[in-house]
């Protein structure tokens, strides 16, 4: 049971993870991904106020289930982990909090933008 939960965060995690960076593009999906990105950056910035800022629930819920596989040793994020799952490689922890940041934050960006302007086109048609 434990592998297959092992398998359904490494899915789940990672798609959204990915529609956290991309989920912007597609008119359809702009509101959903406002609200996944402002539920990620409360998670690592509010909740982190009280668990470490970066905090994810899902992390710590996976990185459980990791450990009751008898995997020890992981790093201390899930983009981290999933780099060195996916390549055998360990990177710097450092560069991966920056990459993740940095997407994190561009994302916010383009999908507030996008956001407001598909707001305001709707708001002129009216």
């Amino acid at each position: 049971m434990m592998h297959i939960l092992d398998i359904f965060f490494i899915v789940f995690h990672t798609s959204l993870v990915l529609f956290n960076l991309f989920g912007w593009i597609w008119k359809k999906t702009r509101q959903l991904n406002l609200v996944t990105l402002l539920l990620t950056g409360g998670s690592w910035f509010i909740l982190g106020i009280f668990y470490g800022i970066g905090y994810c629930p899902l992390t710590e819920w996976h990185f459980r289930i990791l450990e009751k596989l008898g995997i020890y040793n992981l790093p201390n994020s899930y983009m981290s982990y999933l780099a060195e799952r996916l390549t055998g490689i360990r990177f710097d922890p450092r560069l991966v909090d920056a990459l993740t940041l940095t997407g994190f934050v561009l994302a916010l960006i383009l999908s507030v933008v996008f956001n407001a302007r598909d707001f305001a086109a709707k708001k002129r048609k009216k």
